[in-house]
């Protein structure tokens, strides 16, 4: 690592933490409309948190307004990391 490009990527502010079993798994066992969503997804979004604010939005009765909430979940994140990478809005 002398190249000096060692934890070049380790500037965010998004907390990094352990998956505990199989990410793929989960990822197959959330809501169509869920998988729809994170597959045209900004941010590589863990299935667990993902389904948690599907499910606080209400997903299974009004799947938009749950794309909705996700959709200003993940502008809140990008513009709270924009400053790390030095990106002006």
């Amino acid at each position: 690592m002398a190249d000096g490009k060692a934890g070049r990527n380790l500037n965010s502010r998004l907390k990094r933490r352990r998956r505990a079993g199989d990410p793929m798994q989960a990822y197959d066992a959330l809501p169509p409309g869920l998988r729809r969503w994170l597959a045209s997804a900004c941010l590589p979004w863990s299935p667990a948190s993902a389904l948690k604010i599907w499910n606080n939005a209400g997903g299974s009765k009004d799947p938009d307004a749950a794309a909705t909430r996700l959709n200003a979940a993940e502008q809140s994140l990008m513009r709270r990391d924009a400053g790390v990478w030095n990106i002006r809005k």
